[in-house]
């Protein structure tokens, strides 16, 4: 049986950059994660330090993390879908084609996008712009892929369903470069029906492909279905459920694609000053255990106490 890619997001922190990505990904026990190549809300980025990507290599190397199953995910600032002001979305066709950029710099070939929000536009107009956007950031040659991601609704949010990002492709001059970014809180919550992933597993490919499936972030749900709202939950502990996740993470179509944690940080619960705890060693270990742990926050407590 092959070994399950598993891993979770992780910092990219100036001082260490990749090489701490790594190492934060390795004290999860994951061999593989996802990481910004700079805040997520803002557009300050340092330049990236190739001392520190050999590095990271290195260690990449040592503990088999494979540099293709290691996903960037782009700011969420960038908004394709609304030309309103103009000079925003040219600015924002600009910074996606500097992280791709980035990506190329640290070798990596799997750049996240949120497709992005029509705002007071339509979603027609919201579809177009992005096309045209993704026409004017990728070129032939690069080696990294633009993954869409499946959003949850929320708002004028465009890709909530698979039509969505079909037209989208479709649009694209590059289309060999555009993928998709399943995310099971945002599916759930968009209204798809997890407990029949198999169901919602052949939609996907009668529409876009199951080939375009370039990763999966794996993310239980505080709400219910086709709520639209969007808020990440603890695996296990939300809507969703543990038995329904592990059924996707484990599913023979999707052996080769690399699942990432998106999971909430948990309070300390510390009396002497409250702080919150990456909870992706104890989510790996329970996936990896295909076990439910009951105890779950409570471990995930006592051992950063």
């Amino acid at each position: 049986m092959e070994e399950l890619i598993i891993g979770s997001h992780v910092s990219f922190q100036k001082d260490r950059q990749l090489l701490g990505s790594v190492l934060e990904a390795l004290s999860y026990d994951a061999n593989t994660f996802m990481f910004y190549t700079g805040a997520p809300q803002n557009t300050s980025r340092v330049p990236i330090r190739d001392d520190l990507t050999i590095e990271a290599y290195q260690v990449m190397r040592e503990h088999d993390i494979k540099l293709e199953n290691v996903i960037v995910h782009a700011p969420y600032i960038i908004n394709l879908a609304n030309n309103e002001k103009i000079d925003s979305y040219h600015f924002a066709i600009t910074f996606l084609k500097q992280e791709i950029e980035r990506c190329e710099a640290l070798g990596m070939t799997k750049l996240v996008l949120h497709p992005g929000s029509f705002v007071k536009l339509n979603r027609e107009i919201g579809i177009k712009n992005i096309i045209d956007g993704l026409n004017q950031v990728i070129d032939k040659n690069q080696k990294v892929d633009i993954l869409l991601e499946t959003m949850a609704g929320k708002g004028t949010e465009l890709g909530v369903n698979f039509s969505e990002l079909k037209k989208i492709i479709d649009g694209v001059e590059h289309s060999e470069k555009v993928k998709v970014c399943l995310d099971t809180c945002h599916l759930h919550d968009a209204g798809y029906d997890l407990t029949h992933f198999d169901q919602v597993l052949e939609e996907f490919d009668h529409v876009i492909g199951i080939d375009k499936i370039g990763c999966i972030h794996v993310n239980d749900s505080k709400n219910e279905r086709a709520s639209h709202k969007d808020r990440h939950e603890n695996i296990g502990l939300g809507t969703i459920g543990f038995d329904t996740l592990s059924s996707i993470i484990y599913h023979p179509l999707l052996k080769n694609i690399p699942k990432i944690l998106e999971t909430p940080y948990i309070t300390s619960n510390d009396d002497v000053k409250e702080k919150t705890l990456p909870p992706y060693r104890f989510e790996i270990a329970m996936i990896l255990g295909r076990k439910m742990n009951k105890n779950l926050l409570e471990d995930i407590r006592n051992y950063y106490k």
